[in-house]
């Protein structure tokens, strides 16, 4: 990932040039204290820059065995400019980027980030609600449009039934979207325009991913109905886990201590989906504490699994909704705590856990690949009609 220096990390670097370019012009004059406290200033200022308050993508290389984990979508399937639904990026300092879901909306706070799409290739999917995979299909063909220059790689859990699992999901939405890639193929590069599903056994604990170091873990999750799953990756003795949606269970207490950083949906209570969502009492019960987890019982999780960080997740960070949510599960858990909202980035290291907000930009461009993808293949291409093609008007010449 390139590192772009931004007004604020320049800064620093210029008074630090200023105050040795003073301090050697005058070498001969300078009492040693003076040039001494120059010097101090200019990297105190280096290194206050260096923890400041905000994340601002591509200014901040990971250090040595750090992990940066991104909230791209934080909310429920009900859709809102504030809250994507669910996805979470996880960036380890060995290069390597892992997206774990894929919500609706939550493809434009990735692309605020402005990565390669070529590094954003593996997605990790809980389920196959829309709010967990309704950006897949953008993120397939759109990665492709905005410069990633390999196939899109998917790994998801398999269903009771052929039709209800990750690949069947996947070959309709390729099927879906015939005419789209039919159009584009023979006139960009190819190789992007790709998808490649790994589908596993959601029923077993085991591991479906180890390269480079990293091991991504997945188990059975308690959701509606059966083939969704619970996730954790571990790196470098570090480990994240993200439950997707899941009421309590044996296997998350089963696999998910030691975590660093551990996310768990922590749904709406009983009493807000009736006052908030004017949901019928019983649908309410269903919803919060059948299909869900709700934050007292959110509240237990963390208290039973004791990680460096809980965040509390699949929830709106409203004003009138997160002092509830926060106050059922305080009831039970005293530890370090995040109520998740998007874009929220959380740095993990051996000295620590820092959360900050990444300030990103709405107007982004795709940026560029590592390498380039080449020209497009003639051969790939579909002619238009001779019919299609008497129409056009030429207004080039």
């Amino acid at each position: 990932m390139r590192v772009t220096p931004s007004l604020r990390t320049t800064i620093p670097v210029i008074v630090l040039i200023s105050a040795l370019a003073v301090a050697i012009s005058g070498i001969g004059d300078m009492p040693k204290t003076v040039m001494s406290a120059a010097v101090d200033a200019a990297m105190a200022a280096e290194e206050e820059t260096a923890s400041r308050d905000n994340y601002f993508p591509n200014t901040e290389p990971l250090g040595s065995d750090e992990m940066r984990v991104i909230a791209l979508g934080t909310g429920t399937p009900n859709f809102r400019r504030s809250q994507a639904s669910a996805s979470w990026l996880v960036e380890l300092d060995n290069g390597d980027k892992f997206l774990f879901d894929i919500g609706t909306g939550s493809l434009a706070n990735l692309g605020a980030l402005e990565i390669p799409y070529t590094y954003l290739d593996k997605i990790f999917i809980s389920h196959l609600h829309v709010d967990h995979i309704g950006d897949l299909d953008a993120m397939f063909i759109g990665g492709w449009v905005s410069n990633r220059t390999g196939p899109l790689r998917v790994w998801g859990p398999s269903g009771l039934k052929p039709e209800t699992g990750t690949k069947y999901a996947i070959d309709r939405m390729r099927e879906m979207f015939t005419w789209d890639l039919t159009g584009r193929r023979g006139n960009m590069p190819s190789a992007g325009g790709h998808i490649e599903v790994t589908e596993f056994d959601y029923r077993k604990s085991h591991v479906i991913y180890e390269q480079n170091g990293v091991k991504i873990k997945a188990w059975p999750a308690v959701h509606t109905i059966d083939g969704a799953v619970s996730y954790s990756l571990e790196w470098n003795g570090k480990k994240f886990v993200y439950s997707g949606d899941t009421v309590p269970n044996k296997w998350f207490l089963a696999e998910s201590g030691d975590a660093d950083l551990l996310i768990h949906e922590c749904y709406f209570t009983v009493q807000q989906l009736i006052d908030l969502k004017k949901y019928d009492p019983e649908r309410a019960r269903i919803v919060s504490t059948v299909l869900h987890t709700p934050p007292s019982s959110c509240g237990k999780i963390f208290s039973r699994l004791q990680p460096r960080m809980a965040i509390a997740y699949h929830n709106f960070a409203d004003f009138n909704v997160a002092p509830g949510t926060l106050e059922e599960i305080r009831k039970t858990y005293d530890g370090p705590l995040t109520l998740a909202d998007d874009l929220l980035v959380w740095n993990v290291n051996a000295d620590g856990i820092r959360v900050r907000r990444v300030i990103g930009t709405d107007e982004a461009w795709p940026a560029a690949p590592p390498q380039p993808a080449g020209p497009p293949d003639r051969s790939e291409r579909t002619e238009q009609s001779d019919w299609l093609k008497s129409g056009r008007v030429d207004l080039l010449n």
